[in-house]
């Protein structure tokens, strides 16, 4: 059985989290960091073990962006992913301004394009919209 929490990641289990999956690595201040500024994390539980996490980041007002959407190999296809995204736009909805319109954003990782337009995201260019862009700053 799957449960979800929010806000109740642990710097430890963020970093085994990304290094699972094969994504960068972070130093242990940047995941502390990264965590304490986000807008808004749920977490994925089966049976008590860590499998999945969503973090949104972001104003809150004008744009938020989905950050580290991550399934553990495991447990995919199961329906964790749809229901993390889901819990985050949820939530973005809810810190909203009443008629207006927030910009829900993400970067795709290459070959999970059908995965977000399957819940509705748009992938760039379009004939209004450039392509995203990204730069890694070294520091």
């Amino acid at each position: 059985m799957i449960t979800y929490e929010e806000n109740s990641i642990t710097v430890d289990a963020y970093l085994a989290l990304r290094e699972t999956v094969g994504w960068r690595k972070l130093s242990r201040e940047q995941a502390e960091k990264a965590l304490k500024n986000s807008l808004h994390i749920i977490c994925a539980r089966q049976d008590g073990r860590l499998v999945g996490m969503g973090r949104l980041v972001g104003d809150g007002a004008v744009i938020c962006y989905v950050q580290d959407l991550i399934v553990l190999p495991d447990v995919q296809r199961q329906g964790v992913g749809s229901c993390l995204l889901e819990r985050l736009t949820r939530y973005a909805r809810s810190i909203g301004f009443p008629d207006t319109t927030m910009m829900f954003a993400l970067m795709c990782a290459r070959g999970r394009e059908a995965f977000y337009e399957h819940h509705g995201f748009i992938p760039r260019p379009t004939d209004t919209l450039g392509p995203g862009m990204i730069q890694y700053l070294s520091l």
